[in-house]
């Protein structure tokens, strides 16, 4: 595995990798790893043996993230660098960023979800720093709403193992709750 010593990473961090590692090395021939500028996610080849998942800067949430979109890719799409996903950076134009926000709707509540696992704060992504924006209200409500369907009818099965994981070690005898996941309330009450 390829590190980045120059960024110190947290305990949860490498709590967050070694997890990962032992749960998925030997079954799916994936390591998480850090660090690079932008993550990316890189199959196995002639000098590597596992499938790469990188994350950037060790981040907490930019390795939930890559995660979400492994569970979410296919057989064939993990054989492909950065799963054969198109990818615009910041700067997207409005239709740019929808497209974006639709193909991020399976990702996010993944992530949003693994992050309720390991006792971690979701924040939405619109990925796209220069822009005006930052992710819609129908992104979030379409986010949300795709949580939901996880919790009620089942996630993917690698998506699955990977919450159990996170919950046995970050909050022991305290599964999800379909409860936990709402959007922040944009009314302002009174203090009459």
């Amino acid at each position: 595995m390829t590190v980045n010593h120059a960024i110190p990473l947290s305990d949860d961090v490498k709590t967050l990798m070694s997890l990962f590692n032992n749960t998925f090395q030997s079954t799916h021939q994936t390591v998480l790893i850090c660090c690079e500028k932008e993550p990316i996610y890189r199959p196995a080849d002639a000098n590597h043996p596992y499938h790469r998942i990188i994350f950037a800067h060790g981040f907490f949430a930019s390795a939930l993230h890559e995660i979400a979109h492994w569970c979410v890719a296919g057989k064939e799409r993990r054989l492909l660098e950065d799963f054969g996903y198109w990818y615009i950076p910041d700067g997207r134009t409005q239709a740019q960023q929808e497209t974006f926000e639709q193909v991020e709707i399976k990702p996010q509540a993944l992530e949003w979800i693994f992050s309720h696992s390991a006792n971690f704060t979701f924040h939405f992504s619109a990925d796209n720093l220069t822009g005006d924006a930052g992710p819609s209200e129908g992104f979030q409500k379409a986010v949300l709403a795709q949580v939901h369907h996880y919790l009620i009818h089942g996630l993917p099965k690698r998506a699955q193992c990977w919450s159990d994981h996170l919950i046995d070690y970050f909050r022991p005898n305290s599964p999800l709750n379909i409860d936990e996941f709402f959007l922040p309330s944009k009314r302002f009450h009174s203090c009459d």
